[in-house]
């Protein structure tokens, strides 16, 4: 991976505060979790695919079912990271999963 840390962190960090349903700022735990993912080599594409996925899953959810708290941490992406590892979004429907995501203006 090409990215330096802090390249790697700014991006991801500007994406998931204009998320739907997560805060505005990343908590210390958050900017220690990627420092451990940029180590890992985790590509921001795969990161930013697990966000635009697990945000389209949350938007889609029943709504006769109770509400879902607010995402509060990075760490909630981990599991859809894992999944994408497994078995990667082919590049057609990762944009059709990114055209069901609105995201928040930036600040």
């Amino acid at each position: 991976m090409n990215v330096s840390l802090k390249d790697y962190s700014r991006a991801l960090l500007d994406l998931y505060a204009r998320l739907p349903g997560t805060p505005a700022k990343a908590r210390p735990a958050d900017r220690r979790l990627l420092e451990q993912m940029h180590s890992r080599g985790i590509p921001l594409s795969t990161i930013e695919a697990a966000f635009f996925l697990a945000c389209a899953r949350r938007l889609s959810r029943d709504p006769r079912k109770p509400s879902l708290s607010q995402i509060r941490s990075l760490a909630y992406f981990l599991p859809v990271i894992e999944e994408l590892f497994q078995k990667p979004m082919p590049t057609s429907y990762l944009a059709y999963v990114r055209s069901k995501v609105t995201l928040k203006p930036t600040a």
